[in-house]
Order: C-alpha cells, then sequence, then structure tokens
C-alpha cells in the first residue's frame, strides 16, 4: 500500500477565506510549524497574482525547512503565448520553489465560456504549459481544476485533458471537485474508471459546499489516490477546502494509511489551534478530533461509562491527535461527573462523601437560576473547593459604585467605578475609569487589590459574552455573563448570573480573580 503524500494549501487557498488574512512573516510561521507536522509539500502561494506572494517565496528560502517541500501555484499559459513568453509561467520559475503546481480546464464548459478558445487548443495550453515546466522544475504537479463537473459533463474530453497531462510527465495529476458539489459514491466510481486510462499517481482536491469534502477525501484514497490536498481547519473560498485536521486522523488510525508518525499526529490539535491563533479566528470548539468539546462528555451516564471503558463514547483516544478528554457540568450531571471534575481538579472528594450531592444539588439548583458552568470551569472549580471549605478567601468587597455618563451629545460615555476593599486588616478605597462600565469595574478591582496581590498584573481579560436569558421580561431579564481570562500560562472560564448587568459582571470577575489568588498559592505550596 502506497503512502499518502499530504499537501497542505492553506498558505494559498486557505487565505481566499472570508475573514482570513496571513502577512509573510505568519505564512512563515505556519510553513515551520507544518514542516514540523511532517507535511510533505506546503503550497506557498501564487507568486504571479501578488507581491505578498513574491515576498513568501523569497523569505522561504532563507528558512532552513527539515522534510517539507515548497510549492509555488499558478496556471497553464494563456492562448496564443508560448510558455518561455507567459508571465505567470517565467514567475513560478523564478520563485526557484521546489515544486511547481499549476491548474488548468477540464471542463467543456468552462473551456468554452471561461477562456473562450477551443477544446484542442485547451489541450495544447495543458501539454505545452507542462512540459516546459518539467524541464526546469524538479517536480510538476497539475490539478485538475473542475475535473468531476467536467468528467459527468463530457467524459472523453476530461480523459484528453488528464493524457495531455502525462505525456508531459508530471509527477502527480491531482483531481479537482472545485464547485464542491460531487458525492462520495460518484467520487469513487469516477476515480476507478479514470485509473483505467491514466497511470501516472493520482491526486484529490475537494471544497466543502456540500459538506463532502473530507468524505469525498477519504473515498478517493479508497480508489487508490495517493496525493491528498487540503487546508488546515479546512479554511477555504465559499464553504472552505477538505479538512486536513480532519483528514489526516482518519487516515492514520481508521485507514491505517501510511503518512504521519504517531509522534506527529499528537501535535495535530496544538497545530490546529496555532493557525487559528495566526489567523485571529476563534477555534470551532465542535470541530471533529481537534475541536475542545470533540471529546467532551456532559451527560451523566456517558461519564459514568467513559471512566470504566473510554472507548465507550468515543472513538479515539483523544491523545493521540494532541486533544484530552473533557467532563462537563451541569443540570444534566450525576454523581459521576462530580467525581470526574474533582479528580481532573486534584481535589480529593470520596465517592460516598455526602459533600458530593451536595456540590450536585447545587449546580442544578444553579443552572435553573441561568448558570452555566460548561465555559465556566473556574467558576466550577470554586464552587467545589467553597463546599469542601478548603477554599481561602483572599479579600472581601465592603462595596462598590459605577457611574456612566455622557456630558455632550458629541463625545462618548465616560465611566468611572469605586471600590472599597478589604484584604487582612488593611482597607484599600480606589477609583478608575474604564472604557464601559464593566470595564471600569475591572480596573478599579485590580488597582485596589495589585498592592496586596502583584500576580493580578498578569491577569488579562480575553473575551466577555453577555446573554439575556429567555424570560419574557424584557429589559429586567436575568443576564448571564461569560468572562474568560488568562496569564501568560493558561486560561479560564468565570460565570455570573443576576437581573442587573453590572451585578453578573461583578461575580464573575471576582471569580476570575479569586482563581488566580487560589493558584498562585497553589504553586507556592508546591515549592515549599
Amino acid at each position: 500500500m502506497s503512502q499518502i503524500q499530504l499537501y497542505d494549501t492553506t498558505l494559498r487557498d486557505g487565505t481566499q477565506a472570508e475573514d482570513v488574512a496571513l502577512l509573510v512573516e505568519d505564512k512563515i510561521r505556519i510553513a515551520h510549524k507544518l514542516d514540523e507536522m511532517g507535511i510533505h509539500y506546503i503550497e506557498g502561494g501564487w507568486p504571479g497574482s501578488n507581491p505578498k506572494d513574491v515576498a513568501f517565496f523569497k523569505e522561504i528560502k532563507k528558512e532552513k525547512l527539515h522534510q517539507t517541500r515548497v510549492a509555488a501555484f499558478g496556471s497553464t499559459r494563456r492562448a496564443r503565448v508560448t510558455p518561455d513568453k507567459d508571465q505567470n509561467i517565467r514567475t513560478l520559475i523564478q520563485s526557484e520553489a521546489d515544486v511547481v503546481t499549476i491548474f488548468g480546464k477540464t471542463w467543456d464548459f468552462q473551456v468554452r465560456e471561461a477562456l473562450r478558445i477551443t477544446l484542442e487548443e485547451n489541450l495544447e495550453l495543458i501539454y505545452d504549459s507542462l512540459e516546459y515546466l518539467k524541464s526546469r522544475v524538479p517536480q510538476v504537479f497539475y490539478d485538475a481544476e473542475h475535473f468531476f463537473d467536467g468528467f459527468k459533463a463530457n467524459p472523453d474530453y476530461a480523459l484528453k485533458t488528464l493524457k495531455a497531462a502525462e505525456q508531459a510527465g508530471v509527477d502527480c495529476i491531482v483531481l479537482c471537485d472545485t464547485n464542491g458539489g460531487t458525492m462520495p459514491f460518484e467520487i469513487a466510481g469516477i476515480v476507478d474508471q479514470v485509473r483505467k486510462s491514466v497511470k501516472t499517481p493520482l491526486g484529490i482536491h475537494t471544497h466543502n459546499d456540500s459538506e463532502c469534502a473530507v468524505a469525498n477525501t477519504l473515498a478517493a484514497v479508497e480508489r487508490g489516490v495517493v496525493h491528498v490536498q487540503g487546508t488546515i481547519n479546512g479554511f477555504g473560498e465559499r464553504c472552505g477546502n477538505a479538512n486536513l485536521c480532519s483528514i489526516i486522523p482518519a487516515l492514520v488510525l481508521k485507514m491505517k494509511r501510511e503518512c504521519l508518525s504517531g509522534e506527529q499526529l499528537k501535535r495535530l490539535s496544538e497545530l490546529s489551534r496555532f493557525v487559528y491563533e495566526l489567523c485571529n479566528l476563534s477555534p470551532d470548539k465542535h470541530q471533529p478530533y481537534v475541536g475542545k468539546s470533540a471529546f467532551a462528555h456532559k451527560g451523566g451516564v456517558h461519564v459514568s461509562a467513559i471512566q470504566r471503558h473510554p472507548e465507550t463514547y468515543e472513538h479515539i483516544r483523544p491523545e493521540l491527535v494532541g486533544n484530552t478528554t473533557r467532563v462537563l457540568v451541569s443540570d444534566l450531571s450525576g454523581r459521576s461527573n462530580i467525581l470526574a471534575k474533582a479528580q481532573e481538579f486534584n481535589i480529593n472528594l470520596d465517592s460516598k462523601d455526602p459533600v458530593a450531592m451536595e456540590i450536585l444539588d447545587k449546580i442544578k439548583e444553579l443552572e435553573n437560576q441561568g448558570y452555566q458552568f460548561e465555559g465556566a470551569e473556574a467558576s466550577f472549580e470554586l464552587l467545589m473547593k467553597r463546599a469542601l471549605g478548603t477554599h481561602r478567601k483572599f479579600f472581601s468587597v465592603m462595596g462598590f459604585r459605577v457611574i456612566d455618563e455622557r456630558r455632550h451629545d458629541d463625545q462618548k460615555p465616560l465611566a468611572e467605578a469605586t471600590i472599597m476593599v478589604k484584604v487582612g486588616g488593611k482597607i484599600e478605597h480606589t477609583a478608575a475609569v474604564g472604557n464601559g462600565p464593566v470595564n471600569a469595574l475591572d480596573n478599579a478591582l485590580r488597582k485596589a487589590l495589585e498592592k496586596f496581590y502583584p500576580k493580578l498584573k498578569e491577569v488579562r481579560l480575553h473575551d466577555y459574552k453577555v446573554r439575556v436569558l429567555p424570560a419574557g421580561q424584557g429589559t429586567a431579564s436575568v443576564t448571564r455573563v461569560l468572562i474568560e481570562s488568562g496569564d501568560r500560562e493558561s486560561r479560564w472560564g468565570t460565570v455570573g448570573v443576576s437581573d442587573n448587568i453590572i451585578e453578573a459582571s461583578y461575580q464573575a470577575l471576582i471569580d476570575s480573580i479569586e482563581y488566580k489568588l487560589d493558584k498562585v498559592e497553589e504553586k507556592e505550596l508546591s515549592r515549599k
């Protein structure tokens, strides 16, 4: 069984996604991560289309990649222009990339309507371009654009375009589902027919417009394709490209195909998060394999079962892809959820301890009021420690006041918070401004406490979410606030609920600070 070659096009096709933009420096950093992962080919961009991609190919030559080859992307020559005179072809060669990948038309409809040339002229474009590149570049791949639509419309001509590429001596012919509308059963049947006519190694490049990109890719591999193209997290134009974060573990763990080592596969979740971060996008927590919720369990029956045998509700061990099992706590929880979370937080809680049921009853009561602990595990950990009497009270708030005023119509509102806190026997009374009442309260709280606890300077508020809970009371409805905070080592979530948004925010802010102080104390105790 042949090794599957992985070809990542995040840096080119992925950047065509809405809301995705990468600087040259970002692309270099992602290239290094892909290299560490063991990806065989990285498509760096289209050097003939924009200055940024030209700069990437210039800079990547200065970098040391250990196992990855860099590919430059482009198109066949223009009609009535020879390859040596075609600026696109010349730019591809000037990029000095290890590999050149060009696309050409395989659908007769596209040839007539997009290129407006004869079908025979299109075959000449394909052959001339590839033959010229093959004599000047170590490896040349051909992307047969719209191949599956073309094959369904005119199979004889679609195969002729592949034969033209084969005669030019290309190293791989990539069958593209460019519009993303082909079904897996169609992919399998068509690949079977292509393999009867074409001896050159075949690749697959699919888009996700019908939610079948991953399935189509795996179907093609099952039928003999040895080169797989896709993007990290499925980034791409419209609905995206085939998601390598789902394809790779499926190939390795489900289909037993050789492409990456087990150690490389363990870096997959980290790679996924890294690319999200550089694209300045929030990770999709429900993403298969690498998402934060991919192995998260909420129902008490599920949790009880996975504690005995993880295979009962997990299709793979999450550690194989660098992910982890998570137990969620909600009003659906059972005692097993509470015990699992206690173990996760290194809290000693016996299954027969009545405190476990006390905590469970408290959670169900709070969730009935509107609390949600699935995204606020720090608040839940504090709740457990308070119930067990193991949480130290670091400070108490004696009172606070928030003023939000707008002095002139042409000015933004000004928020100011005043707070009084007590730490030990000392009282600190201070004030701070902010760009809103919650920000002002956060600033005042930190200002008052940082004198006693300098480590709070490390804390940053990363996310603030407000949810008005359905109660039919309009502006008097109950509000739930979820806050995500973090320092240099980790992030944590806290929650507050009230019919007053400031009070709900205050509750979440207090939990965030107390959680940080609790962790600082734990670390100091462990050093002693």
